[in-house]
Formats: C-alpha cells, sequence, structure tokens
C-alpha cells in the first residue's frame, strides 16, 4: 500500500517541480508515469486484502489460544 501511494506521489512531485533535475519528458518522468499507472491499482488492492488477512490473523489466534493454555504450550 505504501509503495503504490509512494510511486503515485513521486510523478507528482516531478510535474510540480520539488524534485532538482526532473521534468517533465525526462526518463525520470516517463519512470515516474509508469510507477503511478501500477501504483494507484496496487494501492487500491493491496489495502484491503492486507485488511482481510490481518483480521484472519487475530481469529485464528482467539480460537488456537486456549488449545495452547489447556496443552501447556502458552
Amino acid at each position: 500500500a505504501n509503495a503504490g501511494g509512494a510511486w503515485d506521489n513521486a510523478k507528482k512531485a516531478i510535474e510540480q517541480g520539488h524534485i532538482e533535475g526532473a521534468a517533465k519528458g525526462d526518463a525520470s518522468h516517463d519512470a515516474a508515469i509508469i510507477g503511478d499507472t501500477i501504483g494507484d491499482p496496487f494501492k487500491d488492492t493491496s489495502g484491503p486484502s492486507l485488511n482481510i488477512l490481518i483480521k484472519l490473523m487475530s481469529i485464528v489466534a482467539v480460537v488456537i489460544a486456549p488449545g495452547l493454555t489447556l496443552t501447556g504450550m502458552l
């Protein structure tokens, strides 16, 4: 998620002139456009899937913890 946002912001920074030596039409701007193209969907898809993973991990921990306590492993 963070990488997608960084790639998106890199293009904006170049276009606004905040990065010295980089301007529209340069190779760095072309690379930033590609990063922006990849970054937007990456940012939009990785966030929700990570949210599901975090919820799953917490539910599994709550379900397994009593068993680990009974066996003395926790």
